[in-house]
């Protein structure tokens, strides 16, 4: 770029710039090919051309184009540090910095955002001195929706002042015409190449023999309507549609991701735990030693189980303990493991959950609580807990914590006909028996009627709607109304405790659900009719207690009872097609992806009532909560 009275680049110097230039391009190129298969991957789509994969479904459906940059950090000690950005389902890394207090990375990536789509964005730091995986030393969330202008016309001009500042040679923030030449060659329009004159003149509009970025941005979002200069995309060759002007800015800004100087993110992961892995794990990948994807194989045979955060929007990873994952896999996961169980290990199980029950309300278990809050410090919001740490006396005191009210808000509290989620836990909810057993529940053996026990009338629940929460250790562990009505019955099924872990469920040798120890109460509602609630023992689970009793009239939202230590499952059957379910949470389950939910979000709506019901943006509902 250059003054009125600079010198154009003489002729051969034009052909370098141009080298250049396309050098830059093919750059960006190879990296778009890689954004691409990411984004085929998170949305379920091998087929189609980059295009129609990067492409909106709506205009409407664009909220912005959000550009991070990750400049630097102030650390308190010297190690070697990486940063990851995770927005949805999938996370770019930056490279590892210098060993020093304060690691530059001068990183950045462009991350096209929909008005529906995921919006909460979290940054987090890993320091890199381990040889197998790194330390996560801290994150934050931001949302990008605050910092956008939805203003389509400024998306243009931002997107026009990125990509021409590449044939801006001397950085002087002006084209001359030589420069304004090999922009136009660049973009491979031979038409709009016999015109350049014509275009030039027509950006410089105070004729001054230059064009500003702003000038020039004009001419661009002006063309695009009349005569298109850009009518394929000089980065990854895609035909561009002319009459989709919105579409076309997004592509192509998406395709020229540099032009700062800055290095460009690295994708290609889900979760940055995952970006943070070391070449241990990179080995045991490349040797299928463990798998990495959404869906994980139903569970059964990945050492990394992955949620879909329902608030955020993004994947995130379950903290388990490498050498648990083994020996679960070894037990539940083979015909020998199970026979092992059969001949008196069930037992084994029972003893051990006992005693480490009883090991929890000592006040010597005390001591145990500040490492596990350390532990799970990016999965415990202590800012929701009732009382503070040193209020609990015993570990399972703390384990089965009261929130501080209004924490957990009840969706449509006046609105018995909107069913509500009943545990902090990771969810699959499935219309019916048969595809939770073609998603999700691997036992052979799994019925309604086993799951309920022989003193509950199962004939109501044929065919019904399945809905599991699974709480993990982390995890808020009492368990709420999910609808209200009567508790009709409260019935205790004896059974064994099993690991509730995906590993187990997922397990073709083991019925879980169905063998577990278990509180069986049925709930007469006037909107749902009869609802099944199933709590249910797992290992390391000392009891289980309700807080309500036969008789009882009950509230969505009411506190129901809660887990003593360990992690565990509720179950909810309805009958059949008494509720429809979120559609949120039946893609993800039809993916064999866990939904990550809280109390209170709407889980469904009753159909019976359905017509009479005025329920205002109930779709929106957890983007609110």
């Amino acid at each position: 770029m250059g003054h009125a009275s600079s010198k154009s680049p003489p002729e051969e110097e034009e052909g370098s710039h141009l080298s250049r230039l396309k050098q830059k391009l093919h750059i960006h190129g190879h990296h778009h090919h890689r954004l691409r298969r990411v984004f085929r991957r998170s949305h379920g789509n091998g087929s189609g051309s980059g295009a129609s994969c990067l492409k909106l479904l709506a205009a409407e459906d664009f909220a912005g184009i959000a550009l991070i940059s990750l400049i630097s950090a102030e650390m308190k000690f010297k190690d070697k540090w990486l940063a990851c950005v995770s927005l949805g389902e999938k996370t770019f890394r930056t490279e590892i910095s210098d060993h020093t207090e304060k690691p530059v990375w001068n990183s950045e990536k462009k991350l096209l955002l929909e008005r529906n789509g995921p919006h909460l964005a979290r940054i987090s730091v890993f320091e890199t001195n381990r040889i197998s995986k790194n330390n996560l030393i801290g994150y934050c969330e931001i949302d990008l929706l605050e910092f956008l202008t939805r203003d389509p016309i400024e998306t243009e001009k931002s997107f026009a002042r990125h990509i021409l500042s590449i044939v801006d040679y001397n950085e002087d923030g002006q084209l001359s015409f030589s420069e304004f030449c090999d922009l136009i060659k660049a973009f491979g329009n031979q038409v709009a190449a016999n015109k350049r004159e014509e275009l030039f003149k027509a950006a410089d509009k105070n004729g001054d023999g230059v064009v500003s970025m702003d000038e020039l941005a004009d001419l661009l979002a002006i063309q695009q309507e009349k005569e298109p200069l850009i009518t394929c995309c000089p980065v990854c060759g895609e035909i561009l549609e002319v009459s989709d002007r919105l579409n076309t800015v997004v592509h192509l800004s998406l395709c020229f991701d540099e032009g700062t100087g800055n290095q460009i993110m690295t994708g290609g992961f889900l979760t940055d735990k995952q970006a943070s892995y070391g070449w241990i794990f990179k080995l045991s990948e490349w040797a299928h030693f463990s798998t990495y994807d959404v869906g994980l194989n139903f569970g059964s045979s990945a050492s990394h189980i992955l949620v879909f955060d329902r608030r955020t929007k993004r994947l995130v990873e379950e903290l388990i303990d490498g050498k648990i994952v083994m020996s679960m896999r070894t037990i539940y996961q083979s015909k020998i493991g199970l026979r092992l169980i059969d001949k008196g290990a069930k037992e084994l199980l029972i003893s051990i959950s006992e005693k480490q029950g009883r090991k929890m309300n000592s006040a010597e278990s005390a001591k145990d609580i500040p490492k596990f809050v350390e532990f799970f410090k990016d999965q415990l919001n202590l800012a929701e807990v009732k009382y503070p740490l040193e209020h609990f006396k015993t570990f399972n005191e703390f384990f089965i914590r009261e929130l501080k009210p209004g924490v957990r808000p009840i969706a449509f509290m006046e609105h018995d006909d909107v069913a509500v989620c009943a545990a902090d836990s990771r969810l699959m909810a499935f219309k019916n028996i048969a595809d939770s057993l073609r998603f999700w529940i691997k036992g052979q053996k799994f019925s309604t009627q086993g799951l309920l026990g022989k003193e509950i009338r199962s004939s109501n629940f044929i065919d019904g709607s399945l809905v599991i929460f699974r709480l993990a250790p982390q995890d808020y562990h009492r368990f709420h109304v999910p609808v209200s009505g009567t508790i009709e019955k409260l019935v205790n099924v004896p059974g064994n405790l099993y690991t509730v872990n995906p590993i187990a469920v997922n397990s073709k040798y083991c019925n879980v659900f169905t063998e577990n120890k278990r509180v069986v109460s049925i709930i007469s509602t006037a909107e749902f009719g009869k609802v099944a609630f199933v709590a249910i023992g797992a290992t390391m689970v000392g009891s289980i207690t309700f807080l309500k009793k036969e008789g009882d009239s009950i509230k969505k939202g009411d506190e129901f009872g809660y887990f003593s230590f360990g992690g565990s499952t509720v179950i909810c059957v309805f009958e059949k097609g008494a509720i429809q379910i979120d559609e949120d949470l039946l893609a993800n389950s039809s993916r064999s992806l866990e939904t990550l939910v809280s109390v209170g979000m709407k889980l469904g709506i009753a159909t019976r009532k359905q017509s009479e019901t005025d329920l205002p943006n109930l779709e929106n509902f957890v983007l609110e909560a």
